[in-house]
């Protein structure tokens, strides 16, 4: 399989006849430096090659931002020397089945409940901080994680950080693949037949499927059951999140756009509501110069995004899904 990808990245720098750019070796040899690159023999060039690529769209587009042609900018990050299909490959791992039979509580809105115009629960202690899953489609595992911190953390008044290694290595049966995706309400599902999850600390993340190790002795939080959001309704998820707290959320990230996201409401146009890829946290929303967004925490590491964070457009047609799969614990 390496073999195959090498494959690939060489047939790339030839298809490119190999131009690379001397004025780029400052800034080539900095990002090898900033994030840790550290590439075998002709892997070099052809990485390179892909980072001078998205270096000229990140120019291209920003200069379209300052001119208020685009509402989010794009920034060079520790994945811009990865193409695009190949990132999507081994980070978007979330499995959306349509019509899939699901375990979940009805959502039920709070009566006469007073929702206010912006929410954002780091605020109020109920977020840990930006993971990161690496070279590991377990975005699932982390969206999981996280509305169960944020659920235990007002339940108990404790934030303890939550095993995604354990959801990785034992929630098979319940259909989730590891580091291949899974679904967040299957995670919610084995944790409650499983009757916990272990703690961060006592079951480490180590970015690739292993031998279920679940300690009962270390479990961190435990969860009754667990919630769908009604499908595509975007006011729903806004009372759920006002008056619940962080909720998992499935998107739409498999657009080149999402990859290089830096700052600003992301405004995905080609962005779909069905074809999901991705397991992220909502965790507020607001509205910024007139334009309503979620508050979206990622799993990429602070590298990415608003160190770690996304604006996603909201109340535009459920752009990218957020609202489709949305889902959160009862504790």
């Amino acid at each position: 399989m390496k073999f195959l990808a090498f494959f690939a990245l060489f047939v790339v720098a030839a298809c490119r006849h190999i131009h690379i750019d001397p004025e780029l070796n400052e800034h080539w040899e900095n990002f090898k430096k900033v994030f840790g690159k550290v590439y075998e023999g002709k892997e070099e060039i052809s990485r390179r090659l892909i980072w001078e690529q998205r270096v000229t769209d990140v120019v291209r587009h920003n200069l379209h931002y300052d001119l208020g042609l685009h509402s989010y900018r794009k920034g060079i990050n520790e994945y811009s020397d990865l193409e695009h299909e190949e990132f999507v490959r081994i980070f978007n791992g979330y499995r959306y089945q349509p019509g899939q039979k699901s375990n979940a509580s009805t959502w039920v809105p709070i009566f006469n409940a007073q929702i206010p115009d912006q929410v954002d629960w780091r605020t109020k202690g109920l977020v840990t901080p930006v993971k990161n899953q690496q070279q590991c489609g377990s975005c699932w595992a982390f969206s999981t994680t996280g509305s169960l911190e944020g659920q235990h953390k007002k339940k108990t008044g404790k934030l303890v950080s939550l095993s995604e290694q354990n959801l990785v290595d034992c929630s098979g049966p319940e259909g989730n693949q590891g580091c291949e995706g899974g679904l967040m309400d299957q995670a919610f599902e084995y944790i409650k037949d499983n009757k916990g999850i272990d703690t961060e600390d006592s079951y480490p993340y180590t970015a690739e499927d292993g031998t279920c190790n679940f300690k009962k002795s270390s479990v961190g939080a435990t969860v009754t059951g667990f919630v769908d959001i009604p499908s595509g309704d975007e006011e729903a998820l806004k009372q759920a999140v006002a008056t619940v707290g962080p909720v998992s959320v499935a998107i739409d990230a498999g657009h080149d756009s999402f990859q290089s996201y830096q700052d600003g409401i992301y405004d995905e146009p080609q962005c779909s509501s069905e074809f999901l890829d991705h397991g992220v946290l909502a965790v507020g929303y607001g509205t910024e110069d007139g334009s309503d967004y979620w508050l979206v925490k990622n799993s990429w590491g602070t590298t990415w995004g608003i160190k770690g964070y996304i604006k996603m457009s909201r109340n535009k047609n459920n752009q990218c899904g957020i609202a489709t799969q949305a889902s959160y614990p009862l504790v």
